[in-house]
């Protein structure tokens, strides 16, 4: 499963009813598997330099930690994760970005083949932490996912959630723009209460067929599938672009903006954190 930074594309809005089950080619991102590997192999990302150091920072990973790394991807996320000094799992539905993240890794980062939603290749109670980055907004069945993770974790562990801002950021409803009267750059959003299907063409004017889907969700699904899973979020974070614009005269309010509207949102939830209190012994 490919983790969307900040692609401009045509989206194209599929029609009432998206969510009837949809196969594996519309909602995995084997077929641009190559693009992907190259795309993060860039300088300047958003993966490399603005969601690893603060995940690193949250997730607070100590040698011997066992993470598992939800739709991996090429295992970019991983092998940071392992350089941490963890001990390391990625899964991902794809088995050309296994393919990739297997050949890019280092022997000691072990790769599954399955679906976010049906780990059934890892042990009940198998992981201290899991991780799903910039994923689950790309997967269809976000309860099954939820469950699993909860499945595999140990008593105690916590699980990493980073997505695409819900509120800011829903795709084909949400863009940049400019108010000529103020002299304001301004985040629109058309739409945010009603969950939606987007289709993403991968390479504008070129190879339309190319596409994968992106699921818009509000906060609140998010919130009410966690506490179904037996997740309590414990932390919230919201994370702002550190680009600057070029010399002009709009860069100020431009830049003025990235810095309030965030992008990006990351969640960390514990079942642990759900238990009633135990009472104190007098």
């Amino acid at each position: 499963m490919i983790r969307i930074a900040a692609l401009s594309g045509l989206l194209d809005r599929l029609p009432p009813g998206y969510n009837r089950p949809m196969d594996r080619k519309r909602t995995s991102w084997g077929h641009v598997a190559s693009w992907y590997d190259s795309y993060l192999k860039e300088e300047g990302t958003y993966q490399k330099d603005l969601i690893l150091p603060n995940l690193l920072r949250l997730m607070d990973l100590k040698k011997g930690e066992t993470v598992l790394d939800v739709a991996c991807g090429q295992g970019f996320f991983s092998r940071e994760f392992a350089g941490a000094g963890a001990t390391v799992t990625g899964i991902d539905v794809s088995r050309e970005l296994v393919e990739i993240a297997r050949r890019l890794s280092p022997p000691y980062v072990h790769f599954e083949v399955a679906p976010a939603s049906r780990l059934d290749v890892i042990q009940t109670g198998a992981f201290d932490k899991a991780a799903i980055v910039l994923a689950l907004q790309n997967i269809e069945d976000l309860n099954g996912v939820l469950r699993e993770c909860r499945r595999i974790l140990k008593t105690g562990g916590d699980l990493y959630l980073v997505l695409n801002h819900p509120a800011f950021r829903a795709p084909k409803t949400s863009a940049w723009g400019w108010d000529e009267k103020t002299g304001a750059q301004y985040r629109r959003v058309e739409r945010y209460l009603s969950e939606t299907a987007v289709k993403i063409q991968m390479h504008p004017g070129d190879k339309p067929e190319d596409h994968t889907v992106s699921f818009h969700r509000p906060f609140q699904v998010y919130f009410k599938q966690l506490a179904k899973a037996g997740f309590c979020v414990v932390r919230l974070e919201e994370w702002n672009s550190s680009r600057k614009s070029g010399p002009g005269p709009r860069a100020a309010a431009e830049n003025r903006a990235r810095s309030e509207i965030p992008l990006f949102l990351f969640w960390a939830g514990s079942p642990e954190a759900c238990l009633p209190p135990r009472p104190s012994v007098p």
